[in-house]
């Protein structure tokens, strides 16, 4: 099932549709789904809650979907990450001319909404009834090392993200990543 409520990621999703048997595509809005309660083993919603203004009551509809023993794996940028930031800044008047150059191609919006600190993200996944099972930060991103660096540059953004995974910076780091379960939270 490939539910959404925007019509370009519908109609791409009808694309993949007619190559694959089993896949249904369905127009829903996750804030107040009438997906069927507890039918799905696996739910997937990868860097979607950002673009949701209100992420409680999605994050309440896909645990509503989920099946009391099925899997929900999240991911979602971190609010303060130096992607996120860079992002914010690219767009001011002046600066998004020199990204267009350094790109060298068309810049748009990320329509990022709804950024959450792992705190925030935290809360709303206990009020929705989600236990996390698993957690996972990734990808560090400095955009003049990222974009004029090469292989070396790299190569350091690459060690830096091993050094900052797990660490009391690790919220610099881009995307924070969960396994989830219905039911009470687990001390990890």
């Amino acid at each position: 099932m490939a539910a959404d409520i925007e019509d370009a990621y519908l109609d791409q999703a009808r694309e993949l549709a007619a190559t694959i048997d089993k896949l249904e595509v369905v127009r829903d809005d996750i804030t107040a789904s009438e997906l069927q309660p507890g039918a799905y083993q696996l739910v997937l919603c990868t860097e979607v809650i950002e673009h949701i203004a209100d992420s409680r009551s999605a994050l309440a509809g896909l645990a509503r979907a989920l099946a009391s023993d099925g899997v929900m794996v999240l991911s979602t940028p971190q609010k303060f990450s130096p992607l996120e930031l860079a992002a914010k800044v690219a767009f001011l008047p002046g600066v998004i001319q020199l990204v267009k150059w350094v790109y060298r191609e068309p810049i748009i919006p990320t329509g990022h909404i709804n950024l959450l600190t792992e705190g925030q993200l935290r809360q709303q996944l206990e009020q929705a009834g989600l236990r996390i099972e698993e957690t996972f930060k990734t990808g560090f991103y400095l955009p003049l090392i990222a974009e004029l660096g090469g292989e070396p540059g790299k190569r350091l953004l690459q060690w830096c993200e091993s050094k900052l995974r797990g660490s009391r910076l690790s919220w610099l780091l881009w995307t924070q990543c969960y396994v989830l379960r219905r039911g009470a939270s687990s001390n990890e």
